[in-house]
């Protein structure tokens, strides 16, 4: 079991990009069907324990539905016993914005390793799969509040993750009962088939199965975004990436090999050295090839998602660029 990117540094995941496509998807989908019963997402529990058995469904699949907010602590840490109600308190308060897994750090110290914790108490939350550092130690209530009202506002603005409102009561540790689930279509299978081919690496599937979904929906999001991942990744499949970056630094107006170093920036986590790359392109060149690196420039925001800060920036310097 390992949590998914526990690298902190901003460099892009594609599969966390993904993820985050499936997230917000999903949220939609449950607000919809509320509005259309009239009703509210069954209750579950908001403070829970966790340990690494539990850690991929309790955690990570959770969070695909709300905020989960995990609380490092060991029955030792005198600091651990002040934040620890103050957080339970709040995730009664917040009723469902966001949960409360509690991990004990002597019985789960995979978990503890994982995470890079330096000390507890420490506490983290993770949004669609993936890990953000809150704070550590035992802070401030306010400075909590402004914390969490941060974070909810960062997963519904960039995952549509809005949370699941609880009833009274429903925090109590137990049983937790599982809500109807609504029948999936031809499309959400369709759409899981090719997400399945891309994480197995079936590249050639996975594009053949996004353009049919695309042939039929033109509209979805996600499978336009999970197209093109797959189409990156297929491109960079066994090149030489010394090659291809010795050619794009001896020739800068060479604009295909300008393209094929973007795309390594873009797969290694470089996302403003490849966008800025394409813009310079764009700059220095004329005609056909102008139109190229722009184009590609434009595909490269379809893999990070239009609403990305760095996709707006690179959009602005484009602009700037053409006109």
């Amino acid at each position: 079991m390992q949590p998914r990117n526990m690298s902190m540094s901003g460099v892009v995941d594609l599969a966390a990009v993904k993820a985050a496509g499936e997230a917000k998807q999903k949220a939609e989908r449950a607000r919809a069907e509320s509005a259309r019963t009239g009703g509210a997402p069954a209750p579950g529990r908001l403070i829970f324990h966790v340990d690494e058995a539990g850690f991929q469904q309790d955690v990570l699949q959770r969070s695909t539905e709300v905020p989960v907010v995990i609380d490092f602590w060991a029955e030792w840490c005198e600091p651990c016993k002040q934040l620890g109600p103050v957080l339970e308190r709040l995730a009664t308060e917040y009723a469902g914005q966001f949960v409360l897994a509690k991990i004990d750090v002597d019985a789960n110290q995979m978990l503890f390793q994982q995470f890079g914790v330096q000390g507890i108490p420490a506490v983290f939350a993770v949004i669609a799969g993936q890990p953000v550092p809150l704070f550590q130690g035992a802070a401030p209530e306010a400075q909590i509040r402004q914390v969490l009202d941060q974070l909810i506002q960062a997963a519904e603005q960039q995952f549509g993750i809005v949370g699941t409102p609880v009833e009274p009561g429903a925090q109590d540790e137990g049983a937790e009962e599982a809500a109807p689930e609504v029948p999936e279509s031809p499309q959400d299978l369709a759409l899981a088939a090719a997400h399945q081919a891309l994480d197995a690496g079936d590249l050639g599937g996975a594009v053949r199965a996004y353009q049919g979904l695309l042939a039929d929906d033109p509209g979805n999001s996600e499978a336009k975004l999970g197209l093109a991942q797959a189409q990156l990744l297929e491109r960079v499949q066994g090149v030489d990436a010394t090659q291809v970056r010795k050619a794009a630094a001896e020739s800068p107006a060479d604009v295909k090999a300008q393209i094929a170093a973007a795309d390594l920036d873009l797969v290694g986590g470089h996302v403003e050295d490849a966008f800025g790359r394409l813009v310079d392109a764009v700059r220095r060149t004329a005609g056909e090839d102008r139109d190229a690196a722009r184009v590609h420039l434009l595909s490269l925001f379809d893999v990070i998602g239009g609403e990305d800060p760095r996709v707006v920036a690179a959009r602005g310097a484009l602009a700037r660029v053409l006109f």
